[in-house]
């Protein structure tokens, strides 16, 4: 691989300076150009063409996120490569969603930022382990909901009184007492809500019907 040429963004002339030191060290790395604004950095971005942009989130003139959709348009071979103590969800989506292909946070070891450029550049995206761990757990919260609501069956409507009952803690022979139906229908009841949710647990009926809204039962049934 050849030499990697990166520009720096940042409004802090201390952190160019400190990124700027470090990076120089490394071999396979020239620093080619810095900003200290979102405009200026898509400015240079155009004129020097480099292939990984270190971007701060919080600069005056234009921000990050603004910054890095204008360059993504103005030289589109560039990778930007996020570094900023700023990482809430909504920020790293707005970034992420204005085409960066990494994020790192201030603070990071020097060795995650040398192997983040070398990653991005290789057209390959790279995060912090704890944002990893965030849009990892986010994807597979999205990909649950996707899969309930792609389901082709629905809960008819006993079906979901049934869940609503469960949801209140109620045993078989109470709803039966509640819907006026045999025990046994309230279990065929109980087995098809199972087996289109894909839940197996009262436990996980419980936080499905809370998650969706379902309210409490009215009070009707007698103990036991």
């Amino acid at each position: 691989m050849g030499t990697i040429s990166v520009l720096l963004a940042d409004d802090h002339a201390v952190v160019r300076q400190g990124l700027r030191m470090l990076l120089q060290t490394e071999s396979g790395i020239e620093i080619v150009g810095e900003a200290e604004n979102g405009t200026q950095a898509v400015a240079l971005a155009e004129e020097l063409r480099p292939e990984v942009v270190l971007m701060d989130v919080a600069m005056p003139m234009m921000n990050g996120a603004q910054a890095s959709r204008q360059i993504r348009r103005a030289s589109p071979s560039s990778r930007i490569l996020v570094l900023s103590s700023y990482s809430d969800d909504r920020i790293v989506d707005q970034l992420l969603e204005a085409g960066v292909s990494g994020f790192l946070v201030k603070g990071a070891a020097a060795s995650d930022l040398i192997k983040a450029i070398r990653e991005v550049t290789a057209g390959n995206q790279y995060f912090s382990p704890e944002i990893s761990r965030r849009l990892a757990h986010r994807r597979q919260l999205a990909a649950q909901r996707k899969r309930r609501s792609s389901s082709p069956s629905r809960l008819s409507k006993r079906e979901s009184e049934v869940l609503q009952l469960i949801a209140d803690g109620h045993s078989n022979k109470q709803m039966a007492a509640a819907l006026h139906i045999s025990i046994k229908t309230v279990e065929k009841h109980r087995q098809r809500v199972m087996q289109k949710l894909g839940l197996h647990e009262t436990a996980s009926l419980t936080r499905y019907a809370l998650s969706q809204g379902i309210p409490e039962a009215d009070p009707v049934l007698t103990s036991e």
